[in-house]
Protein backbone atom coordinates (compact mmCIF):
# COMPACT_ATOMS: atom_id res chain seq x y z
CA UNK A 1 0.00 0.00 0.00
CA UNK A 2 3.06 2.20 1.11
CA UNK A 3 4.52 1.51 -2.90
CA UNK A 4 0.57 2.58 -4.42
CA UNK A 5 0.58 5.50 -2.60
CA UNK A 6 3.85 6.97 -3.39
CA UNK A 7 4.32 5.75 -7.17
CA UNK A 8 0.90 5.40 -8.38
CA UNK A 9 -1.72 7.07 -6.13
CA UNK A 10 -3.37 9.88 -8.77
CA UNK A 11 -0.81 9.05 -11.63
CA UNK A 12 -2.97 7.89 -14.02
CA UNK A 13 -0.20 6.92 -16.71
CA UNK A 14 2.20 5.51 -14.58
CA UNK A 15 -0.90 2.84 -13.77
CA UNK A 16 -1.03 2.48 -17.42
CA UNK A 17 2.70 1.75 -17.73
CA UNK A 18 2.75 -0.48 -14.92
CA UNK A 19 -0.44 -2.11 -16.59
CA UNK A 20 0.73 -2.53 -19.91
CA UNK A 21 3.63 -3.66 -18.80
CA UNK A 22 2.03 -6.71 -16.83
CA UNK A 23 0.14 -6.85 -19.51
CA UNK A 24 3.79 -7.25 -21.87
CA UNK A 25 5.62 -9.13 -19.54
CA UNK A 26 2.53 -12.18 -19.32
CA UNK A 27 1.87 -12.49 -22.65
CA UNK A 28 5.35 -13.29 -24.06
CA UNK A 29 6.27 -15.01 -20.52
CA UNK A 30 3.15 -17.32 -21.80
CA UNK A 31 4.18 -17.23 -25.33
CA UNK A 32 7.61 -17.71 -24.56
CA UNK A 33 6.41 -20.76 -22.55
CA UNK A 34 4.03 -22.53 -24.90
CA UNK A 35 7.18 -21.92 -27.40
CA UNK A 36 9.22 -23.53 -25.15
CA UNK A 37 7.32 -26.76 -24.85
CA UNK A 38 6.42 -27.25 -28.38
CA UNK A 39 10.32 -26.78 -29.41
CA UNK A 40 11.23 -29.00 -26.44
CA UNK A 41 8.78 -31.37 -27.02
CA UNK A 42 10.01 -31.35 -30.49
CA UNK A 43 13.67 -31.85 -29.50
CA UNK A 44 13.13 -34.34 -27.04
CA UNK A 45 10.98 -36.43 -29.78
CA UNK A 46 13.74 -36.21 -31.79
CA UNK A 47 16.41 -37.38 -30.21
CA UNK A 48 14.39 -40.18 -28.91
CA UNK A 49 13.74 -40.81 -32.47
CA UNK A 50 17.87 -40.61 -32.93
CA UNK A 51 17.76 -42.99 -30.15
CA UNK A 52 15.08 -45.16 -31.78
CA UNK A 53 16.62 -45.43 -34.78
CA UNK A 54 20.00 -46.74 -33.11
CA UNK A 55 18.11 -49.03 -31.27
CA UNK A 56 16.81 -50.45 -34.30
CA UNK A 57 19.80 -50.54 -36.49
CA UNK A 58 21.80 -52.38 -33.86
CA UNK A 59 19.11 -55.21 -33.44
CA UNK A 60 19.30 -55.44 -37.25
CA UNK A 61 22.89 -55.97 -37.24
CA UNK A 62 22.82 -58.28 -34.31
CA UNK A 63 19.51 -60.14 -36.24
CA UNK A 64 21.37 -60.10 -39.63
CA UNK A 65 24.63 -62.32 -37.31
CA UNK A 66 22.61 -64.67 -35.81
CA UNK A 67 20.43 -65.21 -39.45
CA UNK A 68 23.60 -65.80 -41.06
CA UNK A 69 24.68 -68.51 -38.54
CA UNK A 70 21.53 -70.05 -38.96
CA UNK A 71 21.90 -69.87 -42.92
CA UNK A 72 25.23 -71.36 -42.14
CA UNK A 73 23.15 -74.84 -40.89
CA UNK A 74 20.71 -74.24 -43.51
CA UNK A 75 22.65 -74.57 -46.57
CA UNK A 76 25.05 -77.44 -44.89
CA UNK A 77 21.56 -79.25 -44.72
CA UNK A 78 20.28 -78.36 -48.48
CA UNK A 79 23.60 -80.19 -49.67
CA UNK A 80 23.57 -83.83 -49.06
CA UNK A 81 27.17 -84.34 -49.33
CA UNK A 82 28.14 -81.58 -47.30
CA UNK A 83 25.71 -82.51 -44.85
CA UNK A 84 27.15 -86.41 -45.05
CA UNK A 85 30.74 -85.53 -44.99
CA UNK A 86 29.62 -82.79 -42.00
CA UNK A 87 28.40 -85.74 -40.12
CA UNK A 88 31.17 -88.20 -40.44
CA UNK A 89 33.46 -84.84 -39.58
CA UNK A 90 32.14 -84.59 -36.17
CA UNK A 91 31.71 -88.11 -35.45
CA UNK A 92 34.88 -89.33 -36.42
CA UNK A 93 38.94 -88.26 -36.07
CA UNK A 94 40.33 -86.02 -38.24
CA UNK A 95 42.46 -88.12 -39.79
CA UNK A 96 39.96 -90.71 -40.65
CA UNK A 97 37.92 -87.78 -42.09
CA UNK A 98 40.52 -87.50 -44.63
CA UNK A 99 41.50 -90.85 -45.44
CA UNK A 100 37.50 -91.09 -45.82
CA UNK A 101 37.49 -88.83 -48.26
CA UNK A 102 40.04 -89.94 -50.29
CA UNK A 103 38.96 -93.36 -50.14
CA UNK A 104 35.74 -91.99 -51.97
CA UNK A 105 37.53 -89.82 -54.38
CA UNK A 106 36.00 -86.54 -53.08
CA UNK A 107 38.26 -83.86 -54.08
CA UNK A 108 35.63 -81.23 -54.65
CA UNK A 109 35.96 -78.32 -52.25
CA UNK A 110 31.63 -77.42 -52.31
CA UNK A 111 31.99 -80.92 -50.08
CA UNK A 112 34.58 -80.18 -47.96
CA UNK A 113 33.47 -79.10 -44.19
CA UNK A 114 36.59 -77.76 -43.28
CA UNK A 115 36.78 -75.52 -46.46
CA UNK A 116 33.39 -74.79 -46.25
CA UNK A 117 33.14 -73.07 -42.82
CA UNK A 118 36.68 -71.63 -43.75
CA UNK A 119 34.79 -70.07 -46.72
CA UNK A 120 32.20 -68.81 -44.47
CA UNK A 121 34.72 -67.54 -42.03
CA UNK A 122 36.48 -65.39 -44.59
CA UNK A 123 33.13 -64.37 -46.14
CA UNK A 124 32.11 -62.51 -42.88
CA UNK A 125 35.14 -60.00 -41.66
CA UNK A 126 33.13 -59.15 -38.39
CA UNK A 127 33.58 -62.88 -37.48
CA UNK A 128 36.72 -63.32 -34.71
CA UNK A 129 36.13 -66.69 -34.34
CA UNK A 130 34.44 -70.16 -35.43
CA UNK A 131 34.06 -72.99 -33.79
CA UNK A 132 32.66 -76.72 -34.66
CA UNK A 133 32.40 -78.62 -31.37
CA UNK A 134 32.06 -82.47 -31.71
CA UNK A 135 30.19 -83.76 -29.02
CA UNK A 136 31.36 -87.83 -29.53
CA UNK A 137 35.24 -86.76 -29.81
CA UNK A 138 35.15 -84.24 -27.47
CA UNK A 139 36.99 -81.72 -29.81
CA UNK A 140 36.86 -78.24 -30.63
CA UNK A 141 37.47 -77.24 -34.34
CA UNK A 142 38.90 -73.47 -34.45
CA UNK A 143 39.27 -71.14 -37.44
CA UNK A 144 40.61 -67.58 -36.42
CA UNK A 145 42.49 -65.11 -38.21
CA UNK A 146 45.53 -66.86 -37.64
CA UNK A 147 45.12 -70.86 -38.44
CA UNK A 148 42.74 -73.75 -38.31
CA UNK A 149 43.21 -75.89 -34.68
CA UNK A 150 42.13 -79.11 -33.25
CA UNK A 151 41.50 -78.62 -29.58
CA UNK A 152 40.90 -81.44 -27.26
CA UNK A 153 38.39 -80.51 -24.54
CA UNK A 154 38.34 -83.74 -22.37
CA UNK A 155 35.22 -83.40 -19.96
CA UNK A 156 37.60 -84.99 -17.04
CA UNK A 157 40.42 -82.42 -17.69
CA UNK A 158 38.16 -79.51 -19.13
CA UNK A 159 34.80 -77.51 -18.83
CA UNK A 160 33.94 -76.69 -22.08
CA UNK A 161 32.02 -80.02 -22.92
CA UNK A 162 29.43 -78.67 -20.00
CA UNK A 163 29.94 -75.12 -21.23
CA UNK A 164 29.10 -75.58 -25.10
CA UNK A 165 26.14 -77.25 -24.01
CA UNK A 166 25.02 -74.71 -20.77
CA UNK A 167 22.07 -72.20 -21.46
CA UNK A 168 19.83 -72.29 -24.17
CA UNK A 169 20.83 -73.18 -27.88
CA UNK A 170 20.37 -70.92 -31.15
CA UNK A 171 20.46 -68.08 -28.60
CA UNK A 172 22.72 -64.75 -28.98
CA UNK A 173 24.96 -64.67 -25.44
CA UNK A 174 28.32 -63.94 -24.06
CA UNK A 175 31.29 -65.99 -25.22
CA UNK A 176 31.80 -68.38 -22.35
CA UNK A 177 35.21 -67.60 -20.29
CA UNK A 178 36.09 -71.35 -19.65
CA UNK A 179 35.80 -71.52 -24.05
CA UNK A 180 37.83 -68.09 -24.65
CA UNK A 181 40.76 -69.36 -22.58
CA UNK A 182 40.54 -72.77 -24.14
CA UNK A 183 40.78 -71.09 -27.74
CA UNK A 184 42.96 -68.74 -26.30
CA UNK A 185 40.84 -65.59 -27.67
CA UNK A 186 42.14 -62.10 -26.60
CA UNK A 187 39.81 -60.60 -23.76
CA UNK A 188 37.97 -57.82 -26.42
CA UNK A 189 34.25 -57.83 -26.28
CA UNK A 190 32.35 -60.07 -28.41
CA UNK A 191 29.26 -62.01 -28.82
CA UNK A 192 28.51 -65.60 -29.83
CA UNK A 193 25.75 -67.23 -31.75
CA UNK A 194 25.62 -71.05 -31.16
CA UNK A 195 23.79 -73.28 -33.48
CA UNK A 196 23.05 -77.46 -32.56
CA UNK A 197 24.31 -79.91 -34.94
CA UNK A 198 22.21 -82.79 -36.10
CA UNK A 199 22.68 -85.77 -37.75
CA UNK A 200 20.71 -85.23 -40.97
CA UNK A 201 19.93 -88.78 -40.86
CA UNK A 202 19.72 -89.95 -36.94
CA UNK A 203 18.89 -85.99 -36.52
CA UNK A 204 20.61 -86.89 -33.72
CA UNK A 205 22.66 -84.38 -32.45
CA UNK A 206 26.24 -84.30 -32.87
CA UNK A 207 28.05 -81.30 -32.00
CA UNK A 208 27.27 -77.08 -31.75
CA UNK A 209 28.54 -74.49 -33.76
CA UNK A 210 29.54 -71.34 -32.49
CA UNK A 211 30.53 -68.42 -34.28
CA UNK A 212 32.05 -64.98 -32.01
CA UNK A 213 31.65 -61.80 -33.46
CA UNK A 214 33.29 -58.27 -32.75
CA UNK A 215 31.00 -56.30 -30.62
CA UNK A 216 32.75 -53.01 -31.80
CA UNK A 217 31.62 -53.91 -35.03
CA UNK A 218 27.86 -53.24 -33.61
CA UNK A 219 29.61 -49.38 -34.00
CA UNK A 220 29.24 -49.37 -37.64
CA UNK A 221 25.62 -49.72 -37.42
CA UNK A 222 24.99 -46.34 -35.55
CA UNK A 223 27.81 -44.72 -37.12
CA UNK A 224 25.30 -42.14 -38.53
CA UNK A 225 24.27 -41.51 -34.64
CA UNK A 226 27.06 -41.73 -32.91
CA UNK A 227 28.38 -37.92 -32.23
CA UNK A 228 24.11 -37.59 -31.17
CA UNK A 229 23.78 -40.79 -29.00
CA UNK A 230 23.36 -39.60 -25.38
CA UNK A 231 22.78 -41.59 -22.77
CA UNK A 232 23.57 -45.28 -23.25
CA UNK A 233 22.65 -48.04 -25.30
CA UNK A 234 23.37 -51.57 -23.84
CA UNK A 235 22.68 -55.17 -25.90
CA UNK A 236 21.72 -57.80 -23.13
CA UNK A 237 21.39 -61.70 -23.23
CA UNK A 238 19.04 -63.59 -22.52
CA UNK A 239 20.61 -64.24 -18.79
CA UNK A 240 21.12 -60.35 -18.61
CA UNK A 241 24.82 -60.55 -19.07
CA UNK A 242 25.77 -57.34 -21.31
CA UNK A 243 27.22 -57.77 -24.94
CA UNK A 244 27.68 -54.73 -26.27
CA UNK A 245 27.77 -51.31 -24.41
CA UNK A 246 28.37 -48.28 -26.23
CA UNK A 247 30.12 -46.53 -22.71
CA UNK A 248 31.94 -49.60 -22.40
CA UNK A 249 32.02 -50.29 -18.82
CA UNK A 250 29.74 -52.93 -18.95
CA UNK A 251 30.44 -55.25 -21.32
CA UNK A 252 30.81 -58.66 -20.06
CA UNK A 253 28.74 -58.23 -16.93
CA UNK A 254 25.64 -58.50 -15.65
CA UNK A 255 23.39 -55.84 -16.27
CA UNK A 256 22.92 -54.37 -12.41
CA UNK A 257 19.40 -53.14 -13.32
CA UNK A 258 18.16 -56.17 -15.42
CA UNK A 259 15.19 -56.83 -13.35
CA UNK A 260 13.92 -53.07 -13.24
CA UNK A 261 14.37 -53.33 -17.38
CA UNK A 262 11.91 -56.32 -17.46
CA UNK A 263 9.59 -54.76 -16.08
CA UNK A 264 9.14 -51.83 -17.93
CA UNK A 265 7.49 -51.53 -21.71
CA UNK A 266 8.79 -50.75 -25.10
CA UNK A 267 8.68 -46.90 -24.47
CA UNK A 268 8.52 -45.87 -20.90
CA UNK A 269 9.73 -43.59 -18.15
CA UNK A 270 11.54 -44.31 -15.16
CA UNK A 271 10.23 -42.75 -11.71
CA UNK A 272 13.55 -40.46 -11.76
CA UNK A 273 12.33 -39.50 -15.16
CA UNK A 274 14.84 -41.20 -17.34
CA UNK A 275 14.01 -42.37 -20.84
CA UNK A 276 13.89 -46.14 -21.92
CA UNK A 277 13.45 -47.64 -25.58
CA UNK A 278 13.58 -50.97 -25.25
CA UNK A 279 13.25 -53.61 -28.40
CA UNK A 280 13.27 -57.45 -27.90
CA UNK A 281 14.59 -60.43 -29.80
CA UNK A 282 12.55 -63.23 -29.15
CA UNK A 283 14.07 -65.47 -31.39
CA UNK A 284 17.52 -64.73 -30.53
CA UNK A 285 17.18 -63.68 -27.14
CA UNK A 286 18.26 -60.54 -26.77
CA UNK A 287 17.41 -57.43 -25.66
CA UNK A 288 18.56 -53.80 -27.03
CA UNK A 289 18.25 -50.92 -24.33
CA UNK A 290 18.42 -47.17 -24.95
CA UNK A 291 18.62 -45.57 -21.71
CA UNK A 292 18.58 -41.24 -21.36
CA UNK A 293 18.90 -40.08 -18.53
CA UNK A 294 16.97 -37.09 -17.62
CA UNK A 295 19.61 -34.38 -17.48
CA UNK A 296 20.62 -35.60 -20.46
CA UNK A 297 17.30 -35.21 -22.22
CA UNK A 298 17.14 -32.24 -21.12
CA UNK A 299 20.17 -30.86 -22.23
CA UNK A 300 18.67 -31.15 -25.88
CA UNK A 301 16.43 -28.28 -25.61
CA UNK A 302 18.49 -26.66 -23.04
CA UNK A 303 19.95 -24.02 -26.51
CA UNK A 304 16.49 -23.56 -27.12
CA UNK A 305 15.04 -22.42 -23.48
CA UNK A 306 18.35 -20.05 -23.68
CA UNK A 307 17.46 -18.41 -26.46
CA UNK A 308 13.69 -18.16 -26.19
CA UNK A 309 14.78 -16.81 -22.46
CA UNK A 310 17.06 -14.72 -24.18
CA UNK A 311 14.72 -13.22 -26.97
CA UNK A 312 11.93 -13.00 -24.54
CA UNK A 313 13.38 -10.73 -22.48
CA UNK A 314 14.99 -8.06 -25.29
CA UNK A 315 11.67 -8.42 -26.17
CA UNK A 316 9.96 -7.38 -22.86
CA UNK A 317 12.69 -4.88 -22.85
CA UNK A 318 11.95 -3.31 -26.03
CA UNK A 319 7.80 -3.27 -25.27
CA UNK A 320 8.04 -1.89 -21.91
CA UNK A 321 10.90 1.01 -23.03
CA UNK A 322 8.74 1.89 -26.53
CA UNK A 323 5.58 1.96 -24.49
CA UNK A 324 6.74 3.93 -21.92
CA UNK A 325 8.43 6.72 -23.87
CA UNK A 326 5.28 6.97 -25.51
CA UNK A 327 3.09 7.24 -22.60
CA UNK A 328 5.41 9.33 -21.11
CA UNK A 329 5.15 12.05 -24.09
CA UNK A 330 1.63 11.53 -23.76
CA UNK A 331 1.76 12.20 -20.27
CA UNK A 332 3.96 15.32 -20.36
CA UNK A 333 1.96 16.67 -23.36
CA UNK A 334 -1.30 16.57 -21.00
CA UNK A 335 0.56 17.82 -18.12
CA UNK A 336 1.29 21.14 -20.09
CA UNK A 337 -2.19 20.87 -20.45
CA UNK A 338 -3.35 20.76 -16.58
CA UNK A 339 -0.54 23.42 -15.97
CA UNK A 340 -2.49 25.49 -18.26
CA UNK A 341 -5.67 25.08 -16.68
CA UNK A 342 -4.56 25.87 -13.35
CA UNK A 343 -2.81 29.26 -14.56
CA UNK A 344 -6.10 30.11 -15.78
CA UNK A 345 -8.02 28.97 -12.75
CA UNK A 346 -5.90 31.74 -10.76
CA UNK A 347 -6.41 34.29 -13.50
CA UNK A 348 -4.02 34.25 -15.75
CA UNK A 349 -7.17 34.88 -19.27
CA UNK A 350 -4.07 35.35 -21.28
CA UNK A 351 -2.35 31.96 -20.74
CA UNK A 352 -1.81 29.88 -24.06
CA UNK A 353 -0.98 26.08 -24.57
CA UNK A 354 2.54 25.74 -27.35
CA UNK A 355 0.62 22.67 -29.03
CA UNK A 356 1.61 22.62 -33.06
CA UNK A 357 0.52 19.18 -33.35
CA UNK A 358 -2.72 18.24 -34.71
CA UNK A 359 -3.75 15.10 -33.04
CA UNK A 360 -6.37 14.82 -30.50
CA UNK A 361 -3.93 16.48 -27.61
CA UNK A 362 -3.08 18.94 -30.20
CA UNK A 363 -6.94 19.39 -31.11
CA UNK A 364 -7.81 19.66 -27.20
CA UNK A 365 -5.61 22.49 -26.79
CA UNK A 366 -5.93 24.43 -30.09
CA UNK A 367 -10.24 24.34 -28.63
CA UNK A 368 -8.43 25.61 -25.05
CA UNK A 369 -6.75 28.71 -26.54
CA UNK A 370 -10.47 29.47 -28.69
CA UNK A 371 -12.19 28.80 -25.56
CA UNK A 372 -10.08 31.60 -23.88
CA UNK A 373 -10.15 33.91 -26.88
CA UNK A 374 -13.81 34.04 -26.77
CA UNK A 375 -13.89 33.90 -22.94
CA UNK A 376 -12.39 37.58 -22.46
CA UNK A 377 -13.91 39.13 -25.47
CA UNK A 378 -17.36 38.38 -23.38
CA UNK A 379 -15.84 39.37 -20.14
CA UNK A 380 -14.56 42.52 -21.90
CA UNK A 381 -17.97 43.06 -23.36
CA UNK A 382 -20.51 42.29 -20.16
CA UNK A 383 -18.95 41.18 -16.75
CA UNK A 384 -15.51 43.91 -16.81
CA UNK A 385 -17.79 46.74 -15.52
CA UNK A 386 -19.72 44.35 -13.03
CA UNK A 387 -16.98 42.74 -11.39
CA UNK A 388 -15.99 46.00 -10.10
CA UNK A 389 -18.94 46.11 -8.01
CA UNK A 390 -19.18 44.93 -4.12
CA UNK A 391 -20.11 41.51 -3.89
CA UNK A 392 -23.27 40.81 -1.44
CA UNK A 393 -24.12 37.59 0.30
CA UNK A 394 -27.77 37.09 0.73
CA UNK A 395 -27.91 34.43 3.15
CA UNK A 396 -31.64 33.12 3.86
CA UNK A 397 -33.09 30.58 6.68
CA UNK A 398 -34.98 27.91 5.28
CA UNK A 399 -37.22 26.58 8.16
CA UNK A 400 -37.88 22.86 7.20
CA UNK A 401 -39.20 20.45 9.18
CA UNK A 402 -37.14 17.37 9.94
CA UNK A 403 -39.04 14.33 9.97
CA UNK A 404 -37.01 12.50 12.46
CA UNK A 405 -38.07 15.05 15.15
CA UNK A 406 -41.31 12.73 15.84
CA UNK A 407 -39.10 9.85 16.07
CA UNK A 408 -36.72 11.11 18.76
CA UNK A 409 -39.83 12.76 20.35
CA UNK A 410 -41.05 8.97 20.76
CA UNK A 411 -38.16 7.61 21.93
CA UNK A 412 -38.55 9.93 24.66
CA UNK A 413 -41.69 8.56 25.41
CA UNK A 414 -40.78 4.48 25.20
CA UNK A 415 -37.94 4.88 27.99
CA UNK A 416 -39.96 7.24 30.04
CA UNK A 417 -43.20 4.26 29.51
CA UNK A 418 -39.83 1.48 30.11
CA UNK A 419 -39.13 3.70 33.11
CA UNK A 420 -42.51 3.43 34.82
CA UNK A 421 -42.87 -0.35 34.31
CA UNK A 422 -44.97 -0.34 31.23
CA UNK A 423 -42.99 -2.65 29.10
CA UNK A 424 -45.28 -3.34 26.51
CA UNK A 425 -46.36 0.00 26.17
CA UNK A 426 -42.35 0.77 25.63
CA UNK A 427 -42.00 -1.89 22.94
CA UNK A 428 -45.10 -1.30 20.84
CA UNK A 429 -43.65 2.78 21.31
CA UNK A 430 -40.41 1.17 20.09
CA UNK A 431 -42.25 -0.84 17.25
CA UNK A 432 -44.37 2.31 15.97
CA UNK A 433 -41.23 4.42 16.25
CA UNK A 434 -39.01 2.04 13.65
CA UNK A 435 -42.49 1.67 11.37
CA UNK A 436 -42.71 5.52 11.19
CA UNK A 437 -38.93 5.57 10.70
CA UNK A 438 -39.00 3.37 7.82
CA UNK A 439 -42.12 5.16 5.98
CA UNK A 440 -39.79 8.83 6.22
CA UNK A 441 -36.15 7.04 5.68
CA UNK A 442 -35.73 8.04 2.04
CA UNK A 443 -33.61 4.91 0.22
CA UNK A 444 -32.35 5.16 -3.41
CA UNK A 445 -33.79 1.24 -3.41
CA UNK A 446 -36.99 -0.12 -1.44
CA UNK A 447 -36.39 -3.73 -1.64
CA UNK A 448 -38.77 -7.00 -0.46
CA UNK A 449 -36.83 -7.08 2.75
CA UNK A 450 -37.56 -3.16 3.76
CA UNK A 451 -41.58 -3.95 2.94
CA UNK A 452 -41.41 -7.34 4.74
CA UNK A 453 -39.49 -5.85 7.88
CA UNK A 454 -42.47 -2.59 7.60
CA UNK A 455 -45.34 -5.68 7.82
CA UNK A 456 -43.78 -7.12 10.81
CA UNK A 457 -43.14 -4.07 12.99
CA UNK A 458 -46.89 -3.18 12.17
CA UNK A 459 -48.38 -6.52 12.71
CA UNK A 460 -46.07 -6.79 15.93
CA UNK A 461 -47.61 -3.81 17.32
CA UNK A 462 -51.19 -5.97 17.19
CA UNK A 463 -49.22 -8.90 18.20
CA UNK A 464 -48.51 -7.33 21.45
CA UNK A 465 -52.23 -5.28 21.44
CA UNK A 466 -54.03 -8.93 21.32
CA UNK A 467 -51.36 -10.80 23.07
CA UNK A 468 -52.28 -14.57 22.80
CA UNK A 469 -55.49 -13.72 20.69
CA UNK A 470 -53.23 -12.89 17.32
CA UNK A 471 -50.07 -14.63 15.50
CA UNK A 472 -48.31 -13.66 12.41
CA UNK A 473 -45.97 -15.90 10.06
CA UNK A 474 -43.88 -14.53 6.94
CA UNK A 475 -42.06 -16.71 4.09
CA UNK A 476 -39.70 -15.68 2.08
CA UNK A 477 -36.32 -17.59 0.63
CA UNK A 478 -33.48 -15.40 1.90
CA UNK A 479 -32.11 -15.02 -1.71
CA UNK A 480 -35.94 -13.01 -2.73
CA UNK A 481 -34.89 -10.40 -0.29
CA UNK A 482 -33.07 -8.44 -2.20
CA UNK A 483 -35.50 -7.97 -4.87
CA UNK A 484 -36.50 -4.24 -5.60
CA UNK A 485 -40.07 -3.37 -4.63
CA UNK A 486 -42.92 -0.47 -4.71
CA UNK A 487 -43.24 0.96 -1.22
CA UNK A 488 -46.17 0.32 0.62
CA UNK A 489 -47.09 -2.16 -1.49
CA UNK A 490 -47.89 -4.99 1.27
CA UNK A 491 -48.49 -3.10 4.26
CA UNK A 492 -52.11 -1.49 3.21
CA UNK A 493 -53.24 -4.77 2.64
CA UNK A 494 -51.89 -5.68 6.13
CA UNK A 495 -53.56 -2.70 7.59
CA UNK A 496 -57.02 -3.93 6.02
CA UNK A 497 -56.81 -7.30 7.42
CA UNK A 498 -56.64 -5.43 11.33
CA UNK A 499 -59.25 -3.41 10.64
CA UNK A 500 -61.92 -5.55 8.74
CA UNK A 501 -60.96 -8.84 9.15
CA UNK A 502 -59.81 -9.36 12.81
CA UNK A 503 -62.16 -11.63 15.10
CA UNK A 504 -61.31 -9.75 18.13
CA UNK A 505 -63.50 -11.86 20.37
CA UNK A 506 -61.31 -14.58 18.76
CA UNK A 507 -58.11 -16.13 20.10
CA UNK A 508 -57.27 -18.08 17.06
CA UNK A 509 -56.47 -15.37 14.52
CA UNK A 510 -53.32 -15.77 12.27
CA UNK A 511 -52.40 -14.60 9.49
CA UNK A 512 -49.59 -15.42 6.67
CA UNK A 513 -47.35 -13.71 4.39
CA UNK A 514 -45.70 -15.91 1.34
CA UNK A 515 -43.54 -14.79 -1.57
CA UNK A 516 -42.34 -17.11 -3.84
CA UNK A 517 -40.79 -16.68 -7.39
CA UNK A 518 -42.34 -18.29 -10.59
CA UNK A 519 -40.42 -17.30 -13.93
CA UNK A 520 -40.24 -14.46 -13.66
CA UNK A 521 -43.15 -12.97 -11.84
CA UNK A 522 -42.64 -12.17 -7.85
CA UNK A 523 -45.94 -14.12 -6.32
CA UNK A 524 -46.98 -12.80 -2.88
CA UNK A 525 -49.84 -14.36 -0.77
CA UNK A 526 -51.39 -12.85 2.01
CA UNK A 527 -53.72 -15.10 3.52
CA UNK A 528 -56.16 -14.82 6.91
CA UNK A 529 -58.76 -16.76 9.04
CA UNK A 530 -60.96 -13.43 9.52
CA UNK A 531 -64.75 -13.11 9.25
CA UNK A 532 -64.08 -12.95 5.32
CA UNK A 533 -65.89 -10.42 2.73
CA UNK A 534 -69.91 -10.76 2.43
CA UNK A 535 -70.07 -11.39 -1.52
CA UNK A 536 -71.57 -8.38 -2.42
CA UNK A 537 -69.21 -6.09 -0.93
CA UNK A 538 -66.20 -8.58 -2.09
CA UNK A 539 -67.99 -8.12 -5.82
CA UNK A 540 -67.67 -4.09 -5.17
CA UNK A 541 -64.03 -4.18 -4.22
CA UNK A 542 -63.34 -6.48 -7.98
CA UNK A 543 -65.31 -4.06 -9.97
CA UNK A 544 -63.25 -1.24 -8.43
CA UNK A 545 -59.95 -3.17 -9.10
CA UNK A 546 -61.04 -3.35 -13.02
CA UNK A 547 -62.61 0.10 -12.98
CA UNK A 548 -60.03 2.67 -11.77
CA UNK A 549 -62.88 5.40 -12.35
CA UNK A 550 -65.35 3.90 -10.08
CA UNK A 551 -65.56 4.81 -6.02
CA UNK A 552 -66.04 1.88 -3.95
CA UNK A 553 -63.45 2.53 -0.68
CA UNK A 554 -61.17 0.59 -0.33
CA UNK A 555 -58.21 3.00 -1.46
CA UNK A 556 -55.07 0.84 0.19
CA UNK A 557 -56.15 -2.36 -2.27
CA UNK A 558 -56.31 0.20 -5.27
CA UNK A 559 -53.43 2.20 -4.85
CA UNK A 560 -51.25 -0.69 -4.48
CA UNK A 561 -53.40 -2.67 -8.10
CA UNK A 562 -52.92 0.64 -9.83
CA UNK A 563 -49.89 1.45 -9.21
CA UNK A 564 -48.48 -1.70 -10.54
CA UNK A 565 -51.03 -1.26 -13.73
CA UNK A 566 -49.09 2.08 -14.12
CA UNK A 567 -45.86 1.07 -13.96
CA UNK A 568 -45.47 -2.05 -15.18
CA UNK A 569 -48.58 -3.53 -17.83
CA UNK A 570 -51.54 -5.67 -17.06
CA UNK A 571 -50.35 -8.97 -16.15
CA UNK A 572 -49.24 -7.35 -12.62
CA UNK A 573 -51.53 -6.33 -9.81
CA UNK A 574 -53.94 -7.59 -6.93
CA UNK A 575 -56.31 -10.49 -6.70
CA UNK A 576 -58.45 -10.99 -3.98
CA UNK A 577 -60.79 -14.16 -3.02
CA UNK A 578 -62.59 -14.49 -0.44
CA UNK A 579 -64.93 -17.29 1.91
CA UNK A 580 -67.22 -15.30 4.19
CA UNK A 581 -66.84 -16.62 8.29
CA UNK A 582 -63.40 -18.57 6.89
CA UNK A 583 -61.04 -15.67 5.59
CA UNK A 584 -59.41 -14.22 2.81
CA UNK A 585 -56.64 -14.73 0.76
CA UNK A 586 -55.35 -11.64 -1.54
CA UNK A 587 -52.76 -12.27 -4.29
CA UNK A 588 -50.12 -9.94 -5.69
CA UNK A 589 -48.23 -10.69 -8.66
CA UNK A 590 -45.07 -8.26 -8.56
CA UNK A 591 -42.24 -8.24 -11.82
CA UNK A 592 -38.67 -9.82 -10.93
CA UNK A 593 -36.30 -6.70 -10.99
CA UNK A 594 -33.40 -8.19 -9.92
CA UNK A 595 -31.27 -6.85 -7.45
CA UNK A 596 -29.91 -3.40 -9.75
Amino acid sequence: MKIYRKYFKDKLFLKIIFLFSMITIVTIIIFSYLMFRSMSDAAVERQLGIQRSAVQNINKYINNKYESVQNMMRDTYRDADLAFNTSYFLEHPYKDYVEFRLNRNDSGLTSDTVQIFRNRFEDDPDIATLMLYSASLQQLYVYNDVNFKIISTNAARSLVPDAMYAGESSKVSTPNVWVRKTIEMPESPMFSVRIPINNNITLRNIGQLEVYFNSEKIWNSIENYREEIKGRIVVLSGNGDVIFDTDGSFYGDRYPYVEQINSVYDNDVTEEGDSIIKLTDTQGGYTVLSLIPKNELAGTYRGVRNTIVLVSSICILFAILISSLFIMNFARRTHSIIQFTRKVKNGDLNARIAETKDDEIGQIAKSFNEMLVDLNLYIDRVYKAEIKQKHTEIAALEARVNPHFLYNTLEVIRMRAVSQGAADVGEMIYSLSMLFKNYVQQKPRYTLKDELEACRMYLELFRIRYKDKFSYEIICDKQLMGRTLLKMSLQPIIENYILHGMRTDGTDNEIAIKITKIDEYLYVEIKDNGQGIPPDRLGQIKDALANSDEYSGSFGLRSIHERLKLLYGAPYGVDIKSDLGRGTVVTVLFPDLGED
